[in-house]
């Protein structure tokens, strides 16, 4: 048996291991601590007299728990009791976890890992055993798992310079939309904030000790301190931040314009995500309430989604009329529009999704307006009902119905199209201004799955980009929020940029995490003094 056959065999068996205990109700902590399977076919990547702090043993099993359920490297840090299971003394911080997986662990160590914890994933699926914790999986199963001979795993390994190289190609067109308008004889660059503020975002910190832990991991002189760095993000006024956001989305897409695997025109999502807030509102106008005790600002995105590089094209604060405040009521159809015509200066845009929460009349004259196809689900009224009875009394599970729309900025012709979820049973009802047959309409509606594209994004963006403030200015909120949208996206292009000269559908894993991503912009990348 040869070495590679050995170790696959070992990571099937630490996967078969680990399903019988969860099988028998042993939690994935647990059982992953009591594995009595052997990883003596792994080689830790460190040398004897490496000073590193954690055991090759305990991350080993950090990382099987990782793959497992999906994970982010910040999640893990938010998880001490790991550390104890795992006979580890702390959890390692972001940085740390991605250092330990592109350098500690080789390709053999990452394979095994793998291939033991999608196994694990898929028997839990397959065989419907309770385990809440594991990932979905949809998200393991397309993955295939070569040897590091294949040719096509081959063709996909990336080496560190291509890595480096890349991710500043996609830094430099990203930061470069920004300007903070400070004298041009200040004692940092832009560009010394905007590392500052990714190495917040990676370690998931505020500014004063964001600040101090980057002096103290690249030196005194290497980053403003906190108040510098808070006075100068309030410099970036909210209509110039956004300006700036639109230059650097159209910087990145220009890098992407020359490749054939971009698909135009594109279909987008519209979605509004909230970051919480949990301090006094009396002066606070973007503040929005969510229910009675809840609070949070909420911005809008438009993002592509479907077969196209994920990226968010166009980003708009959202201003509601609270108890607190005079705003007037939230038209949300005006930000349908801004974001639109915003996102329709970078790329031709098809059909916009977009969910409940824009259930209007008003909405949909507005993207027939701008040309846009749509497809929104509509919220159930005596009259969508009166046909939903209708339908189960014919014993039908398809309908569109005409219908049509009147405001004041003008009127078109649209349907109503009755399908069966996909989410079990019973009848969901979109709105379109396509035409559609009753044998289209399910496929039609299909397409709506493209939406939820934008649930992850907006996980990504807040769990491994957005640094932590707890400021009322909302100059620096926005400013937070915006340059974690513009970070995904660099993260996006990056990954889109090693796979581009790779040869075959590009519907992989991405090449590197969000983690290691925002540790080469803010750390790797940085120059020397």
């Amino acid at each position: 048996m040869t070495s590679r056959s050995r170790r696959l065999t070992d990571a099937y068996s630490v996967g078969i291991d680990l399903r019988e205990k969860i099988r028998d109700g042993t939690a994935l902590t647990h059982a992953l601590a009591s594995l009595e399977s052997s990883f003596d076919t792994l080689e830790d990547g460190y040398p004897d007299w490496h000073p590193a702090p954690y055991s090759f043993d305990g991350v080993l099993r950090l990382f099987l728990y990782r793959e497992i359920t999906g994970q982010s490297y910040r999640t893990l840090a938010q998880y001490p009791e790991l550390a104890e299971a795992f006979g580890l003394d702390a959890i390692p911080d972001e940085s740390v976890l991605s250092r330990t997986w592109r350098k500690r662990f080789d390709d053999r160590v990452r394979e095994f890992v793998k291939i033991a914890a999608h196994f694990v994933v898929k028997e839990v699926h397959d065989r419907d055993i309770s385990a809440p914790v594991v990932r979905p999986k949809s998200e393991v199963v397309n993955e295939e798992n070569h040897s590091i001979e294949d040719d096509e795993a081959a063709g996909r390994e990336f080496t560190d310079e291509q890595i480096y190289r890349t991710t500043r190609l996609a830094r430099d067109h990203g930061f470069g939309g920004f300007d903070s308008g400070r004298a041009t004889n200040a004692t940092y660059e832009d560009t010394q904030f905007f590392e500052l503020q990714t190495f917040m975002g990676m370690v998931g910190c505020g500014t004063p000790q964001g600040a101090t832990r980057f002096q103290y991991r690249h030196g005194p002189d290497s980053g403003p301190h906190g108040d510098t760095h808070l006075r100068t993000v309030k410099q970036f006024k909210p209509e110039v931040l956004i300006d700036g956001f639109e230059v650097a989305t159209d910087r990145l897409l220009s890098v992407i314009e020359s490749e054939g695997s971009f698909r135009r025109p594109v279909t987008a999502a519209i979605d509004i995500t909230t970051v919480p807030y949990y301090g006094d509102v009396d002066g606070m106008p973007m503040v929005s309430g969510l229910d009675q005790e809840n609070r949070a600002f909420k911005f809008a995105t438009l993002s592509i989604v479907g077969q196209n590089i994920p990226l968010v094209l166009a980003v708009e604060p959202v201003r509601e009329s609270s108890a607190w405040d005079e705003n007037p009521s939230n038209q949300v159809h005006r930000i349908v529009r801004r974001l639109v015509q915003r996102a329709k200066e970078h790329v031709p845009i098809e059909t916009v999704l977009c969910d409940r929460e824009f259930d209007s009349m008003r909405v949909y004259q507005t993207l027939s307006n701008l040309g846009i196809n749509y497809l929104i689900p509509k919220r159930i009224t005596s009259s969508e009902q009166d046909v939903l009875d209708h339908l189960e009394a014919d014993d039908q599970e398809v309908a569109v119905e005409s219908a049509s729309v009147h405001v004041e900025t003008g009127s078109h012709p649209m349907r109503f199209l009755y399908v069966p979820s996909t989410k079990g049973e019973g009848t969901v009802v979109f709105a379109t201004n396509l035409r559609v047959s009753p044998d289209e309409a399910e496929a039609l509606c299909r397409r709506y799955s493209h939406r939820w594209q934008i649930e992850n994004e907006y996980k990504s963006i807040k769990n491994d980009f957005l640094a932590k403030t707890s400021s009322k200015d909302y100059r620096v909120r926005l400013f937070y929020f915006v340059f974690a949208v513009l970070l995904y996206n660099i993260w996006r292009l990056t990954d889109f940029l090693l796979k581009a000269g790779v040869d075959g559908e590009m519907d992989y894993a991405p090449v590197l995490t969000a983690g290691e991503c925002v540790e080469l912009v803010c750390g790797e990348l940085i120059p020397p003094d």
